[in-house]
């Protein structure tokens, strides 16, 4: 019988790899709410790094400026879909190493300083990470008329199509 902890790396990975089939198939320019759709990227990868491990006692990366993370806010720096892709990877290992660490009775710890479950803030991410891709996707669906590929499957690899036919 797998543990919780070994269920949860199990959605994890595919949710980060339709994250990267929406950043591999998006129109980084495309609005959205009057931003630009990279803005939302970030947003994304920024709060899964922040996140899925405790806000509360948190780092940012060192091109991040104040408010980046929130698409309506302007900023000056333009992170490019390669650096947006670089970021990811990391986040993704991060993740995978952090739920590696965990047991399935520290789900129900607390972090320190944080108001919220370890798997709280799991299931969070996975609501966020989710809302935000099918975001994405429906913008590249509208823009070219192609679906980009989605997986659900635990055992998945970065697909060699992006787009269903």
């Amino acid at each position: 019988m797998k543990t919780l902890c070994e269920i949860i790396k199990m959605q994890v990975v595919p949710n980060f790899i339709n994250l990267e089939t929406a950043i591999n198939t998006y129109d980084r320019n495309a609005l959205v709410c009057g931003s630009p759709a990279w803005r939302y990227v970030y947003h994304t990868i920024h709060s899964a790094d922040k996140w899925f491990f405790n806000p509360f006692a948190y780092s940012e990366p060192e091109w991040h400026e104040d408010g980046m993370d929130n698409p309506d806010n302007p900023c000056s720096v333009e992170l490019s879909d390669k650096q947006l892709l670089e970021y990811l990877y990391i986040v993704r290992d991060k993740t995978l190493q952090y739920i590696d660490s965990l047991t399935d009775e520290m789900l129900a710890e607390k972090p320190e300083n944080c108001p919220y479950t370890r798997l709280e803030l799991v299931l969070r991410q996975f609501r966020h990470i989710s809302l935000h891709t099918g975001m994405i996707n429906g913008l590249t669906v509208e823009i070219t008329g192609n679906f980009p590929v989605y997986t659900g499957d635990s055992n998945a690899e970065m697909p060699e199509k992006l787009f269903y036919d």
